[in-house]
């Protein structure tokens, strides 16, 4: 109606319409350039002279994260936050001073009209929603921190964005005399306007649904082998991996590859020791700021030193040890926090811990006794947790797989396997590390080594088997057999 009182000579090539942006028109694209450009020097001229220091800050966001809260706080959020058990990735933030309304259709779309604001408790959230008609998206406890809900890291990274971006409009605006909201005609218009939740929808069905969509993922020794291998196949089916390894380039260059394969914003990669309780704990804290919690831990690392009794070293008996049964001891007392504050409420689903063993864990290793000790106590371990962690809703297995004779650990041509055997005289007469390889291949009835996409069979048969926990699944070509 505005437009109907110029007429086609002096019709306006600019529309600054409020609280939405602003509309260029010309002949050609330069001189399209050439109008905003003019727009941007006249505003950055103003600020420039306007005597408010406002003007002139960044976002103020204070510099540290109270990784205690989070890791108290984020697990619970992302059972609140999701509905009907579709589960919600959360994102965390140090504390800013988040904007209080809706602000442009943007930040409609993107983050709703409304933050939750204060206490985030069940009664807070269920009153939020019982008044706004929906899950907040964006949860701001003050000074203390900010947490945003996405239906995948994406999402939630998309949104604290545009919450980190309404909240600086909303800082800016105080030099003026404060924010104009949009009133409760406007934003209302918007939200329920098909084109926005069209964009709405769009956004948050953008990607394939898979068997383990937006499970939040820690895999241990991830950077190779079996670990590498494990996660290719668990991205496949929509999972969000931390790579969390002793060597961090390696995480990092594996996280890559997944990146490349598989798109971004689903792959995180950290430096882990598991033999340390401080760096465990540190793992766990990382990936819960990132995600908001933890549905599927892949306890993978594991080491192995061979050689006879008689002349083992006590110091490589300790390191195989320290890795392969205090690491699971201390990932899994860790993990399990995150994963009980998450299922403590009605609507939570059940979470696993899947312990990648061995088939040396279900019979004796010639030679190989440190590292069978340390995977028959693991299963014992594995059935003790989950006694106790049932009540939690968290399922505890072991995998127990035959021969990777192609990962690093069996083909590495300074210390792995085939080379250790042979220099150990495990496999009596052989000559070569081909003699040591055929003679384990000939010991497998389906006559091919163990693959990571065997293992992962198995875990999707853990993860969706809600009747099974406790146990010890061979994966071993017929090699070993329960009994």
């Amino acid at each position: 109606s505005l437009l109907s009182e110029y007429n086609e000579k002096d019709s306006p090539k600019t529309i600054f319409l409020q609280n939405h942006g602003v509309f260029v028109g010309a002949d050609t694209p330069c001189e399209i350039d050439e109008i905003y450009k003019d727009i941007m020097t006249k505003l950055k001229t103003f600020c420039n002279d306007f005597d408010s220091s406002i003007l002139k800050s960044p976002l103020k966001i204070d510099s540290i994260l109270d990784n205690r809260l989070v890791s108290e706080t984020a697990p619970e959020l992302r059972t609140l936050l999701s509905p009907e058990k579709q589960k919600r990735i959360i994102l965390s933030s140090s504390y800013f001073d988040v904007a209080e309304g809706p602000l442009t259709p943007d930040h409609i779309v993107y983050s709703c009209s409304f933050p939750l604001i204060g206490s985030c408790k069940k009664t807070d959230i269920d009153n939020f929603s019982e008044k706004r008609g929906y899950l907040p998206k964006v949860v701001c406890i003050p000074q203390k921190a900010v947490f945003t809900s996405g239906t995948s890291l994406k999402d939630a990274k998309t949104s604290m964005s545009l919450a980190k971006d309404a909240a600086y409009v909303y800082q800016l605006t105080k030099a003026f005399g404060g924010a104009r909201f949009l009133n409760e005609r406007e934003y209302g218009f918007i939200e329920n306007w098909e084109v926005e939740s069209y964009r709405k929808k769009v956004s948050e069905n953008s990607e394939k649904q898979g068997l383990l969509q937006n499970k939040i993922t820690i895999i241990t020794g991830g950077a190779q082998g079996f670990g590498f291998g494990i996660a290719q196949e668990l991205a496949k089916e929509g999972a969000t991996i931390a790579i969390a390894d002793i060597n961090l380039s390696g995480a990092q260059e594996a996280t890559q590859k997944l990146e490349d394969e598989f798109g971004k914003d689903r792959f995180l990669a950290l430096e882990v020791d598991i033999s340390k309780e401080d760096a465990v704990e540190k793992m766990i804290d990382n990936v819960v700021a990132l995600t908001g919690g933890l549905d599927l831990f892949i306890a993978n690392a594991g080491v192995l030193k061979a050689g006879p009794v008689k002349d083992f070293d006590r110091k490589n008996w300790d390191f195989v040890t320290n890795i392969n049964y205090h690491g699971y001891f201390l990932c899994t007392k860790y993990a399990s926090k995150i994963m009980a504050l998450q299922n403590k409420f009605e609507n939570s689903d059940w979470t696993d811990i899947v312990q990648i063993n061995s088939k040396s864990g279900l019979e004796g290793s010639k030679r190989n006794a440190a590292y069978a000790g340390s995977k028959f106590g693991t299963i014992g371990l594995t059935q003790s947790f989950a006694l106790e962690l049932v009540q939690d809703k968290i399922k505890v297995n072991s995998i127990c797989p035959g021969n990777f004779f192609s990962g690093p650990l069996w083909s590495n041509p300074d210390n792995g396997l085939f080379v250790q055997y042979l220099n150990s005289d495990k496999v009596p007469g052989a000559k070569t590390l081909e003699d040591v390889k055929k003679y384990y291949e000939a010991q497998i009835p389906m006559n091919r080594g163990c693959l990571p996409k065997d293992v992962a069979k198995a875990i999707f048969y853990v993860v969706g088997q809600q009747y099974e926990t406790g146990q010890a699944i061979p994966v071993t070509g017929g090699q070993v057999m329960l009994h």
